[in-house]
């Protein structure tokens, strides 16, 4: 379960998301909803409220060599209850 995870998403726009209790994960690309709400609970022990996903597809990207493919990934956005926080995401 604990392999659905793969990294949290730090970036301006998800530091502002984190102000109103939701937070940005990386998660596998076969994970459900469920699995991706177990598994926040299980890792950082706090209520989860909602998830929601999103499939970010393969794209072309152009450089100096050529053309080459970025990867395609899935990202989860996960509401916590009221009075719930992350303490990574808080810079502690």
């Amino acid at each position: 379960m604990l392999s659905v995870i793969k990294k949290p998403l730090i970036s301006e726009k998800n530091s502002l998301l984190a102000e109103f209790s939701t937070y940005a994960f990386e998660v596998d690309k076969m994970a459900t909803k469920t699995e991706v709400k177990q598994a926040v609970e299980k890792l950082f022990r706090v209520k989860v409220s909602s998830v929601n996903t999103q499939v970010c597809r393969n794209r072309s990207r152009r450089n100096k060599g050529g053309q080459s493919k970025v990867r395609y990934w899935k990202k989860a956005l996960v509401k916590l209850a009221d009075g719930e926080k992350i303490a990574i995401f808080e810079g502690a």
